[in-house]
């Protein structure tokens, strides 16, 4: 095939299967220099694993790639990066043990060394210079990685992409472990990188930036491409449904407004005062759905981990059914409480193990009361409810790290469903997820909620607040600064006041 002019990557017909699973079937893809490319698809489309083997995290299985009109066949990320292909992913990307400046030049160390000596000094300044030119200065080049927020590894990724200068720069959905400021950052550092005349490759489940910020945008469905769309053809309704294959127009959220709750109250924090939350009192009542928002650290986040028994009060109580006090996240499981965190690969699942060790681990000692736990029990258990919860994958024995991000998310979500959970801590369970699994978790809340589970929904999107919950509490530097009951008149406009 002739090259474009201005073609600066192509893909030709990348084939990709994982065992018996189909990830990429003939895949094509053209970016143009100077352009921002979105990718899209649902959760297992095969997005990730384009973007994996574009970057030399792995190889296809047959197919072309071409970089500036040359074959284009990277050993490895650091080949990948020598090209000019550089890559930010959705999940940590840094390494924790050394400081943000080895992390920014993880590589190219060599830079820095002169008689066989490393200049740290100058390493921390260049560093610091990095991490300026995106706009961040609040990072300091010598600090561990491991002690910095998960937002703050993000950046200095951005820092150590861009410092490669890369031709194509793959974003795979990066903006979903994002703040709005976060997100600011990134969208500027785009622009940038299109006025220089590199190129984006811009993965994200968020319709909405997708159609600001792309150029043109590339949709997979199954592993095979879909369709090819221009600006002026964007439509969102038209997107989801080349997306997903059905038509999926309008919110998906609940339809009830005026829906009756229960006055026992399941789970509360009585005047709490603990790290992020200041004289905090939150009720939350039986066959609920409660919805906790607010900006970046307002303390909404801290308030799941709270109730939830994993950060201890400083002052006040946090009491489930009004009478026992939550002592810590262990006495939480065995009482039935729930808690999918935000940081899913990092605090919900074991990405090393099975979906079958993850979908049973809650359960296993209630599985042990009568005798030991054969491997039989447990297939069928994690068998049932990964059918249940349409969880694509060979077997149950699939290791979670092989998954895409909605079905990593539905096999947390089955391990507290197969446990009997009737008190669910959701902290922003569609994150990084597809319109398609994002409407099936929407349809579970509501299913859970009509059988009289109680759910708190934390969430950074306040149309999912609206959209979901019977209430609203909002927080604003740790203190609760408003509350909404659920009505066919409330807006972002009135949530957003109490947050600012």
């Amino acid at each position: 095939m002739p090259e474009k002019k201005n073609c600066l990557f192509r893909a030709e017909k990348i084939c990709k299967s994982f065992g018996a699973v189909r990830a990429l079937a003939d895949f094509d893809i053209v970016i143009e220099a100077g352009e921002i490319r979105g990718l899209v698809g649902e959760n297992g489309s095969g997005k990730s694993t384009f973007s994996s083997i574009a970057a030399g995290i792995q190889k296809s299985d047959s197919g072309h790639m071409y970089l500036k009109g040359k074959e284009y066949r990277p050993d490895g990320t650091v080949d990948a990066v020598d090209h000019g292909v550089s890559m930010v992913v959705q999940e940590q990307g840094t390494i924790t043990g050394i400081s943000v400046a080895a992390n920014i030049f993880f590589g190219k160390e060599s830079m820095f060394v002169k008689h066989g000596i490393l200049n740290t000094r100058e390493m921390n300044r260049t560093a610091e210079k990095a991490l300026k030119d995106i706009g961040v200065e609040n990072i300091a080049p010598e600090q561990r990685t491991e002690k910095l927020s998960f937002e703050d590894r993000k950046l200095i990724e951005l820092a150590r992409a861009l410092y490669t200068n890369p031709g194509l720069w793959i974003i795979d959905e990066t903006t979903t472990a994002l703040s709005l400021s976060g997100r600011d950052i990134l969208y500027d550092l785009m622009r940038k990188v299109k006025e220089s005349g590199s190129s984006v490759l811009f993965i994200s489940h968020d319709i909405d930036e997708i159609m600001e910020m792309c150029d043109s945008l590339t949709i997979l469905r199954d592993g095979v491409l879909t369709a090819n769309l221009k600006k002026e053809e964007f439509n969102a309704d038209k997107i989801r449904q080349l997306m997903i294959g059905r038509e999926l127009s309008g919110h998906y959220y609940r339809e009830d407004v005026d829906e009756h709750i229960s006055e026992d109250v399941v789970l509360e924090m009585e005047n709490v005062t603990a790290a992020g939350i200041k004289n905090a009192t939150i009720k939350l009542h039986r066959g609920e759905v409660l919805g906790i928002g607010g900006l970046s650290d307002c303390g909404m986040h801290e308030v799941g981990k709270i109730l939830y028994g994993l950060i201890p009060p400083q002052q006040g109580r946090v009491l489930k059914d009004g009478r026992e006090e939550v002592k810590s996240a262990s006495w939480a499981v065995r009482r039935n409480i729930a808690y999918v965190s935000k940081n899913r690969d990092q605090e919900s699942m074991m990405p090393i193990c099975s979906i079958r060790d993850n979908i049973c681990l809650p359960s296993l000692r209630d599985m042990a009361k009568f005798g030991p736990v054969s491997v039989r029990k447990q297939k069928a258990m994690a068998e049932t409810w990964s059918e249940k919860m349409e969880v694509k994958a060979a077997s149950v024995s699939a290791y979670c790290n092989t998954l895409s991000g909605g079905n990593k998310q539905k096999v947390v979500l089955a391990k507290w469903l197969a446990k009997g959970a009737d008190i669910l801590i959701l902290d922003c369970p569609t994150r990084g997820i597809d319109v398609g699994t994002k409407a099936a978790i929407y349809q579970l809340i509501e299913t859970l909620k009509k059988e009289g589970k109680s759910i708190l929904l934390i969430s950074e999107e306040l149309p999912e607040l609206i959209g979901m919950s019977d209430r609203i509490i909002l927080l604003k530097d740790g203190e609760v600064s408003g509350e909404f009951e659920r009505s066919e008149g409330l807006s972002e406009a009135k949530l957003i006041q109490k947050m600012i």
